[in-house]
């Protein structure tokens, strides 16, 4: 079937009484595209760096001219990709709601910004397809009355019964609005400010594939898809992962690969396992990559609980991804430490030691609403540092603990997401959350660049940034991390989370170790190489001190 034969196929699937008239305009909108040569496909060499363009700033420049100094000048060639976290003009939620798709925020820079560092960096761009400001033009011509936005909204019926809509935060669903017609409830999943897009209207759809093209074809190497889980709304359904959601998903990619062929879509869904890899479709024709949502809560839990059993077995029971995907591992971010990720994983009493352990440790929770109307732990709200370590902890230990997750994330197959806070040694920002009194400002603390620079010379900075250096440049020389290479859980003792990593072309073998305890470990195995990490030789007797971790290469 060709390209064009499964986009008519999908858009017939979607939008059957229309669908002649949604192709034709969608191939209009291609027209006005020039087909890009292919982006290459992820390798070892790949390691994405996520960040607020305005993380950094340094007076007399634009934010994003002072991420690419910072880059340049003091990243020594280790970080080739860059998450920039949403950077067009918004209201609220640090970005997530925006006003204009096609512009960059003012604040942060210009397209030129965004091209210089294209031209250095491959890009992540944040697609905020689910919902947009309720200050958009979009949104402020619906509420006049215009007739060409009547439909991009989804208007409700407060009467009707919405108990099986799955609900994110603690906040109404319906949001109660006038408009030249009278009052209306629109949909707003996340916030009143985050006014739900309804993509069941074929013009809204065309409107946000000429954002997705626009984005691929100005520096987009990847594309994230945010909230998308929640992009199609049908009552009496949870209206999460409906199947029309993962045909759009699918549609989406067609089209995209249409002008930019290679660039990536990621799917950020952040849902238990079996719900979020399900947007790999079939291997071959939806989302290229999926967050890995698990990871983060897994792994902090290993660190507290002196065990890594879990994590263990998750990672042993992950599916192995086709040649057209992979997973996009991380273990901070710019959003809490999910937990809806471990349910059938941690038990109730294993979730509530992680949430009694953020408080003590100076962070926030979030919570969800459920159909019972109760409430559960959505997301810890904490810098992750701050969650490996009690605040009474050295720096020294703090640093250790740090590094050893972070060599997790480093190891695990797939391709690593690094938030610059953890990549700075940064630590809990109470100032940012006491003056937004938002929970999530706890992890995005703003920095100067001059006093950045100063503070990464010594101390806890230094020792976190400098290391978590080294970690990169070694991982980067190795094909057996190359997102492709094959991963083998390894069972050696309930405190040490161990994995090979073998790429069947290269013939070249890893064995990841880390101590996830405050115990020293001792055992042997047979396996003989040279510790990446120290450069020294191992002889298949094992010694592991707290928090060790290790990157033993098989001698060949």
């Amino acid at each position: 079937m060709s390209s064009f034969e499964q986009i008519k196929r999908r858009i017939h699937f979607l939008y059957t009484n229309r669908s002649q008239d949604v192709f034709d305009k969608l191939m209009l909108l291609l027209d006005r595209y020039e087909v890009m040569t292919e982006k290459p496909w992820v390798s070892e060499n790949d390691a994405i760096l996520i960040t607020y363009g305005d993380t950094i700033s340094k007076t007399g420049e634009t934010s994003l001219a002072t991420l690419k100094r910072f880059l340049d000048d003091h990243m020594d060639g280790e970080i080739n990709d860059i998450h920039i976290l949403p950077f067009c003009p918004y209201t609220s939620d640090d970005g997530f709601a925006v006003i204009d798709y096609k512009q960059i925020s003012p604040d942060l820079g210009t397209w030129e910004d965004i091209r210089n560092l294209a031209s250095h960096y491959d890009l992540m761009f944040d697609a905020v397809v689910n919902h947009i400001s309720s200050k958009s033009e979009w949104f402020l011509e619906y509420l006049l009355g215009n007739p060409k936005y009547q439909h991009y909204f989804i208007e409700a019926d407060p009467a009707l019964d919405y108990s099986m809509v799955t609900r994110p935060r603690a906040l109404p669903l319906l949001t109660k609005v006038e408009t030249a017609q009278g009052v209306k409830h629109v949909w707003t999943t996340f916030s009143a400010d985050q006014v739900d897009l309804n993509f069941q209207d074929p013009d809204l759809f065309i409107e946000m594939m000429d954002v997705l093209l626009m984005y691929a074809t100005n520096g987009a190497r990847f594309i994230r898809l945010d909230a998308i889980g929640f992009a199609w709304k049908k009552l009496g359904t949870s209206c999460m992962h409906l199947k029309e959601t993962h045909e759009l998903v699918k549609l989406m990619r067609d089209v995209v690969e249409v002008i930019a062929p290679g660039t990536i879509l990621i799917t950020e869904t952040n849902v238990p396992h079996h719900d979020n890899i399900a947007y790999f479709g079939d291997g071959h024709d939806e989302a290229q990559m999926v967050y890995q949502f698990p990871l983060p809560p897994l792994t902090l839990y290993s660190f507290l609980s002196g065990n890594a059993s879990k994590l263990s077995l998750w990672a042993d029971s992950l599916e192995e991804t086709t040649s057209d995907t992979s997973y996009f591992n991380f273990l901070a971010s710019h959003d809490g430490i999910g937990m809806r990720p471990t349910e059938g994983i941690l038990s109730d009493a294993e979730k509530q030691v992680m949430v009694e352990h953020t408080f003590n440790n100076g962070g926030k929770v979030n919570f969800k609403f459920n159909a019972d109307g109760s409430k559960s732990p959505y997301e810890l709200n904490i810098n992750f540092m701050d969650a490996l370590t009690p605040l009474s902890e050295s720096d020294e230990i703090r640093a250790q603990k740090m590094l050893a997750a972070q060599v997790i994330l480093l190891s695990v197959i797939g391709v690593p997401g690094i938030y610059i806070h953890s990549l700075l040694g940064s630590r809990n920002d109470y100032m940012g959350l006491e003056e937004s009194g938002i929970n999530r400002r706890i992890n995005r603390e703003k920095l100067s660049y001059d006093r950045l620079v100063t503070e990464l010379e010594t101390g806890l900075r230094q020792t976190v940034f400098s290391n978590y250096k080294d970690l990169l440049r070694i991982r980067k020389s190795q094909s057996a991390f190359n997102p492709r290479a094959k991963q083998v859980v390894e069972f050696i003792d309930d405190r040490l989370f161990a994995i090979k990593r073998v790429n069947q072309k290269t013939n070249e073998e890893i064995l990841a170790l880390v101590n996830v305890s405050s115990d020293s470990l001792e055992f042997s195995k047979s396996y003989e190489g040279t510790n990446l990490v120290t450069n020294e030789p191992v002889d298949g007797l094992f010694t592991l001190s707290p928090y060790q971790y290790m990157w033993v290469k098989k001698s060949s």
